[in-house]
């Protein structure tokens, strides 16, 4: 096994005796823990003791709280558990901690984007602007439990408006403005928020897009929408005069000078509602608490990541992923975020290494995809660039093939630490991730997360080494969802994660796990899609491409190519019609603005019929299965099961 992942890094001295988990697991044998041999033997203790390893995070992190906790965990249930109750505290409070009681002149935030100049905004600066902007939500009568949404850049004034929104328990939720009025109401209709922050416009690939027409179109439609604010993100673009909108400038006018007062709250009073794929139907809305969000991200940050309060993070996201989340949570860690709004590729595929250099980051978080395509691309970024300062390098959306290990090593430094990480919207953070005190092997990422007591189940609900399997999590953890919205007996929320085997945390993830703890991920086990790292749902085209007059039936899947995965559509088109040049752009022109560019299909190829099972439904998990080349059991299962082979043969899938 050892030689299938062989050793690319071993930690340096620093990682073992400096690093925060080295410090971590020290202070843990200060107070009588352990002795720890290893990482393997801290993160067997730490699921072994899960109550005693949970409250030396909520110590070593330091956690602000107004009213100490009563019992680290009072319910064990999953879904149920109860965290750390009676605790009061505040999610923005804690991220502000730097401007509070540390150093307010230090600068919090770096904003670089395509549309408007580099901007830089201080921990102090960034405390001003939640309080002006939490007076102007206050003076519209947002309260605790209220709903904020943002169709919002990678922006300074995005963490400003979450920040506002949770110091007063309010909700956030935001979306990428590449998002369709469609993708939008499917997610924010749910929630009915009371108010919209929205961009009017948003740079990407050198082009400027307007956003104007789409908030317009989503007022009407989400009648719950009090008020807009609209940031002038593009600045060409006019902002319309409406007495329902005001600018970013004039919100914050209205309550400059408050002071900003951070509500004390139960520890798993909802901060954040994220959206599922949506791949049988409308997205799913995942409500994550703040005592979860603060407490994982924490952990994850300060100990895995070794992000401290002297480096420069820099995470490549959208605010749709939900790793922007997990960006704006380094606040917590005193360093400096710098957020860049715009495409990765534009003017070139160096942008974000050109951007590395000029600002001394540290911390460089991107995608598999970007990894690969640099590779493939020939770039060489440690010769081209001073990359003296970056020190890890973090790499999630889909798996990292070890080709692109090979590349990180050879083409930007030998001593920088690969950190490839997994985990989901689900979470809103990681199951398994990187550990500066292992060694880091070709293909493989390095540990289990502590406190998460993952393993691999076989479909006997048998855990399993060295084989594939199921990736589940047997015991709770506080980065579980506290609900789903509109789910109040818990029906939806059981089914997506704990109806495989019951009482056990079922991810969709396959996954093989070796001996020494590290892992593989081998894609999702169920039919979300993942192309360039971007979970989306089926379900989402299928809304678009089924409205059209020339289409009778679809089906959509993802097919692994070169390390990513490509989304396909198989279309049966009406009598009459022809799959030729121009009904493919139609379906593509169609599916980019009903949803975004990123669901639009790679390939589009015409067949006869679309399999089904005997109850009718679309068996995308067997048709994706065919086009990985596996087999597909319980054919009997199916209505026509010919179809798959018909697929199974289709000459346009196989290049």
């Amino acid at each position: 096994m050892s030689e299938q992942f062989p050793i690319l890094r071993e930690p340096n001295a620093y990682d073992l005796e400096r690093s925060n988990m080295a410090r971590f697991m020290k202070w843990l044998e200060d107070r009588g823990h352990g002795p720890f041999a290893d990482y393997q033997s801290l993160h067997q203790w730490s699921v072994d003791n899960l109550e005693t390893f949970w409250a030396g995070i909520w110590e070593y992190t330091g956690v602000i709280a107004s009213k100490p906790y009563e019992q680290v965990l009072a319910d064990r249930s999953m879904p149920g558990a109860q965290w750390f109750t009676g605790a009061r505290l505040n999610f923005a409070e804690n991220l502000l901690r730097e401007a509070l009681h540390g150093d307010a002149e230090k600068v919090a935030i770096t904003a670089v984007s395509e549309t408007r100049p580099r901007t830089q905004i201080t921990y102090g600066e960034l405390l001003t602007e939640v309080g002006a902007f939490q007076q102007f939500l206050l003076n519209q009568g947002v309260k605790r439990g209220d709903r904020v949404a943002g169709i919002v850049a990678n922006a300074a004034e995005t963490i400003v408006a979450m920040l506002a929104t949770t110091s007063i328990g309010a909700i956030w939720s935001s979306a990428s403005p590449d998002f369709g009025v469609e993708g939008i109401h499917d997610r924010f209709g749910q929630i009915e928020p009371r108010i919209l922050v929205a961009v009017n416009g948003y740079g990407y690939n050198g082009r400027t897009y307007s956003k104007v027409e789409d908030v317009e179109a989503l007022r009407e439609r989400m009648p719950s929408v009090e008020k807009v604010v609209m940031i002038s993100n593009a600045p060409d673009i006019s902002i319309p005069e409406d007495a329902g909108i005001v600018t970013w400038d004039a919100a914050l006018g209205e309550g400059r000078g408050h002071e900003p007062v951070f509500e004390q709250l139960p520890f798993d009073q909802p901060v954040y509602i994220l959206y599922s794929s949506g791949t049988t139907g409308v997205p799913k809305c995942i409500v994550h608490g703040a005592g979860g969000m603060l407490l994982q991200h924490s952990k994850e940050l300060m100990l895995h990541g070794d992000v401290g309060s002297h480096d420069t993070f820099l995470y490549f996201t959208t605010t749709g992923w939900m790793m922007w989340n997990w960006l704006a949570s380094g606040l917590v860690t005193g360093a400096e975020l710098v957020l860049f709004d715009g495409s990765p590729g534009y003017p070139s595929l160096d942008v974000l290494w050109e951007l590395a250099e000029t600002e001394g980051i540290t911390h460089f978080g991107t995608s598999a995809k970007f990894l690969g395509g640099c590779r493939n691309k020939g770039l060489k970024p440690g010769t081209d660039h001073d990359l003296s300062a970056l020190r890890v390098i973090f790499s999630t959306g889909s798996p990292l093939l070890p080709e692109d290990f090979d590349w990180v090593y050879e083409a930007i430094g030998s001593d920088v630490q690969l950190a490839s990480i997994s985990g989901g919207t689900d979470i809103c953070s990681c199951f398994v991730l990187a550990c500066p005190i292992l060694p880091v092997r070709r293909g493989e990422i390095q540990c289990k997360g502590l406190g998460m007591d993952v393993k691999a189940f076989n479909d006997d609900g048998e855990p399993v080494i060295d084989e594939r399997g199921e990736l589940v999590c047997t015991q709770p953890a506080p980065c579980m969802p506290v609900m789903f919205w509109n789910d109040p007996d818990m029906s939806r929320y059981k089914g997506a994660y704990f109806e495989t085997f019951p009482g056990v945390w079922a991810h969709g993830d396959y996954i093989m796990f070796t001996r020494r703890g590290g892992s593989v991920i081998y894609g999702r086990s169920d039919a979300t899609l993942n192309p360039g790292g971007v979970r989306i749902g089926t379900a989402e085209i299928y809304r678009q491409v089924e409205t059209l007059d020339e289409i009778a039936d679809s089906i959509v899947v993802g097919q692994p190519v070169d390390g990513d995965v490509r989304v396909v559509l198989l279309v049966v088109l009406n009598e009459g019609y022809t799959l030729d040049a121009e009904l493919t752009r139609k379906i593509k022109q169609r599916v980019r603005e009903g949803a975004t560019p990123r669901h639009v299909p790679a390939k589009i190829v015409q067949v006869d019929d679309i399999p089904y099972t005997r109850s009718g439904k679309k068996v995308e998990v067997a048709v994706a299965k065919i086009l990985r080349g596996d087999k597909v059991p319980n054919r009997e299962a199916l209505a026509n099961p010919e179809t798959l082979d018909k697929i199974a043969a289709l000459e346009a899938l196989k290049g």
